[in-house]
């Protein structure tokens, strides 16, 4: 690719859909937010994407990564332990004049932030609970239910989500780990594609290793 780089390289800016809401967020360059999703003090790195009617809480998400539609990150707890688990305990300004947020709940929920490493897939409907951490290169299936951390290059599926299989060997996953190609300036990134689409993973390895810009 030997084009100029001023027609390589679109519009870095994050494109977010007139119907999203966002409270408190950081987007990376080239990061997408798409209808009718709704977050929540969410940090989207480079490049990732967000489906329609998704929504997130209290999360830090990588680069590269594809969030399907309808999935919830971060879903939120309530505080089974009370009289009453319903949000008119921590809640009640929605109902009732004079009484806040209950701040207490709110920094118990602030303490279970989910963290979502780079190139992770969350299937369409996936929930991710509280605290959950999920590693480099991840799938999530359709419609699971994370309850627990994910290594980096599982696929795990169903209710709870259980691993299916690795991704990739344990050595080739360690050669992605250390070739960290999610941190590739633009320009480089561009010129790997055409070997995305058409070397085995291997042969990529061995092709983008020892390259320089």
């Amino acid at each position: 690719m030997d084009r100029p780089e001023h027609l390589v390289l679109k519009d870095p800016e994050p494109r977010i859909h007139p119907t999203a809401e966002l409270k408190a967020c950081r987007l990376g360059r080239y990061a997408s937010i798409g209808e009718r999703v709704i977050l929540r003090e969410v940090t989207v790195g480079d490049f990732s994407y967000f489906e329609r009617h998704s929504e997130a809480i209290y999360t830090t998400i990588g680069k590269f990564c594809s969030i399907a539609a309808n999935s919830r990150i971060n879903a939120l707890e309530h505080p089974i332990e009370r009289l009453t688990q319903h949000k008119v305990s921590y809640r009640p300004n929605e109902y009732f004049r004079w009484l806040g947020v209950d701040a207490a709940f709110r920094e118990r929920r602030q303490a279970k932030p989910v963290s979502i490493g780079h190139d992770v897939w969350i299937g369409h409907g996936a929930v991710v609970m509280p605290g959950v951490t999920i590693g480099n290169g991840a799938v999530i299936g359709a419609n699971a239910v994370v309850t627990h951390d994910v290594p980096p290059y599982t696929i795990v599926a169903g209710v709870p989500a259980k691993p299916l299989r690795p991704r990739f060997a344990a050595a080739t996953a360690a050669r992605i780990e250390n070739l960290a190609w999610w941190d590739w300036p633009p320009e480089k990134l561009a010129k790997a594609i055409p070997d995305m689409q058409s070397l085995p993973i291997e042969a990529f390895l061995e092709r983008w290793e020892d390259e320089t810009l």
